[in-house]
């Protein structure tokens, strides 16, 4: 039997994933962050992305959108708090081009530095809820 680690993914409205995996993926600020098992303990802040947890006796990654958050890592218990969560089957893509449509405009007709903020973030969410809906379905075929 593999080696595992307790995951808790949780949203600021819901819990989204708990349980046993073999390993898991993380986006982190500077590149994808793999752990496993008994890993060192890391608190770190993630951007938005892709959750990837091999759970065992299961071919595929259960993978979930997180719109950034904290990442804490313990050898036994790995934690991850974010604004939102939603599992990547649950992600609607004509609403992540639609926000990435929007995103885009706002940033060609920028007003302030505020709008500009905000519209940067916007883009950064929706392209990676896109990635993360090219990578599920990547996974199924």
């Amino acid at each position: 039997m593999a080696m595992t680690v307790h995951v808790d993914v949780v949203s600021a409205e819901e819990e989204i994933f708990s349980g046993l995996v073999e390993f898991a993926v993380f986006p982190g600020e500077a590149g994808e962050l793999g752990i496993m098992p008994r890993h060192t303990p890391l608190l770190t802040r993630i951007k938005p992305g892709t959750v990837r947890l091999k759970v065992p006796d299961e071919d595929r990654f259960e993978m979930v959108y997180v719109s950034g958050g904290m990442l804490e890592v313990q050898p036994h218990m790995i934690t991850v708090l974010a604004d939102t969560a939603i599992r990547a089957a649950d992600l609607d893509e004509a609403k992540a081009l639609e926000a990435k449509k929007r995103a885009e405009e706002a940033l060609a007709n920028r007003q302030g530095e505020m709008d500009f903020a905000s519209a940067e973030a916007e883009l950064a969410q929706a392209i990676a809820q896109l990635q993360a809906i090219k990578k599920m379905k990547n996974a199924i075929h």
